[in-house]
């Protein structure tokens, strides 16, 4: 076998149109993850009666398993839940009528749930008690000084890990193409199956990966250092 660097090229131009679809599985799984993160990580602070262990339990179980586990799962259980449901009831609504592309919305959310709820949950520890303290003796509900003072904070102080967490989740999102989805990964594969050359194509693939990495990156030092000027107020 020799190596054809004009290829690799050449599968770089046609890997591209694939981007899309995994920024919007990353894009969709980091924003849910993130809100799914976020409440458990409320309801393990503040160990609500009943769902506590029920969270903790749900941070355990994902984190302690890999995310293929969690995709074939739910692209298997999901699709007998729907389809019995629509059997006992009647629906003309079944797990047919689902895009391949929402099971792995639905599975890297969960996945992704998990993990933010320890950066959510780290974050929030970091912020200074005395504040939600100084929040109720102006008349702030627990509720506003949460989300006034204390989720502001913690997401800032959060936002290398979450970072880290956007960039996982875009490689994990490799794993989309388990269940018919063509992202980027999957389209190296099309793309070297012309021809036989997977190196050449999993080589662009992965200055493509690289570079939505660095892209990040990137993004994330810009707000962290927007983040900096309005701290020190540098920023009217």
């Amino acid at each position: 076998m020799t190596l054809d660097p004009s290829f690799i090229w050449t599968a770089f131009v046609q890997i591209l149109p694939a981007i899309p679809v995994t920024l919007q599985i990353t894009v969709v799984s980091m924003v849910f993850g993130l809100v799914i993160g976020t409440i458990v990580a409320l309801i393990r602070i503040y160990k609500v009666p009943v769902l506590h262990p029920i969270a903790a339990g749900y941070v355990t179980l994902i984190r302690g398993t890999p995310m293929i586990t969690h995709l074939l799962l739910i692209y298997f259980g999901l699709q007998m839940l729907i389809d019995g449901l629509a059997e006992s009831f009647g629906w003309s609504f079944n797990s047919v009528s689902i895009p391949m592309i929402g099971f792995a919305y639905i599975s890297f959310s969960v996945t992704a749930g998990a993990y933010m709820s320890e950066v959510v949950r780290s974050g929030m520890i970091a912020v200074d008690k005395g504040q939600i303290e100084a929040a109720h003796a102006v008349g702030m509900t627990t509720v506003q000084a949460l989300r006034r003072i204390v989720l502001p904070q913690a997401l800032a102080a959060s936002l290398p890990n979450l970072s880290n967490g956007a960039i996982g989740m875009l490689h994990g999102s490799t794993l989309a193409f388990t269940v018919s989805v063509v992202d980027l990964n999957a389209k190296a594969q099309i793309v070297a199956s012309t021809n036989w050359k997977f190196f050449e194509a999993y080589v662009a693939a992965a200055l493509i990966f690289w570079g939505l990495t660095i892209v990040i990156e990137r993004l994330t030092a810009l707000i962290e250092k927007r983040i900096g000027l309005y701290n020190r107020g540098g920023v009217a």
